[in-house]
């Protein structure tokens, strides 16, 4: 399984999440920050070298 470093978007902490695979993407994650647990969305796509990318922003309240 490969894993990808996200940016917190509220505390700026970096963490590890697992990556869905090439065939499920592009796609958004739900997901709850593994530091101050606050929540966000994950979007990940395809890039050009056939991987998977990530980038992770807040939830508006």
């Amino acid at each position: 399984m490969d894993i990808a470093p996200v940016t917190c978007p509220s505390c700026f902490e970096v963490f590890s999440v697992p990556l869905p695979a090439s065939s499920e993407v592009p796609c958004e994650l739900d997901y709850d920050c593994e530091v101050c647990c606050r929540p966000m969305m994950i979007q990940c796509w395809s890039d050009e070298l056939d991987g998977v990318s990530v980038e992770a922003y807040g939830l508006e309240d």
